[in-house]
């Protein structure tokens, strides 16, 4: 763990060290790296939904997000054990989806595992998000401000 982090008994952690400046998610590796400028803090793990190949373009596609978006809110009452949103659908996908007659969908988060499930569920489980386990996102809750931008790749 990076220094600045203190853990105590609740999900809610203090983080005091460098501040994340960008979050980067390489889909087909299956790793996320929260950076202070070009330097890595931390990297974790993760699944993503039950499509995980390609850009959403729709609701219910199992498809998580590429390109670049914000963290633009967090859910401590998240029916994961945390979970912090991710700002798609942007302009263009909406528009994307709105020529195909479609909805983009939304409520793209990075989260923990749902609430009372224990151990981890297994590969590719979401329905397009980022999934960590729940002390992983703790500290990437306690980490990761709002505004902070997160780029997705293939």
């Amino acid at each position: 763990m990076v220094l600045g982090l203190a853990a105590c008994g609740s999900k809610f952690k203090t983080y005091n060290g460098p501040e994340v400046t960008h979050v980067v998610v390489k889909k087909t590796e299956r790793k996320m790296y929260l950076l202070h400028h070009d330097r890595v803090l931390e990297s974790y793990d993760f699944d993503l939904g039950f499509a995980p190949r390609g850009h959403k373009y729709e609701e219910g596609d199992g498809r998580t997000p590429e390109g670049t978006y914000l963290i633009d809110r967090r859910n401590p009452n998240s029916k994961f054990h945390l979970s912090i949103g991710i700002s798609y659908p942007n302009a263009l996908d909406r528009m994307q989806a709105r020529e195909r007659g479609k909805s983009p969908g939304g409520d793209i988060f990075i989260h923990g595992l749902p609430n009372g499930f224990k151990g981890r569920k297994g590969p590719d489980w979401t329905a397009g998000c980022i999934a960590l386990t729940n002390k992983e996102i703790e500290w990437v809750y306690a980490m990761v401000k709002d505004g902070t931008p997160i780029t997705l790749y293939p």
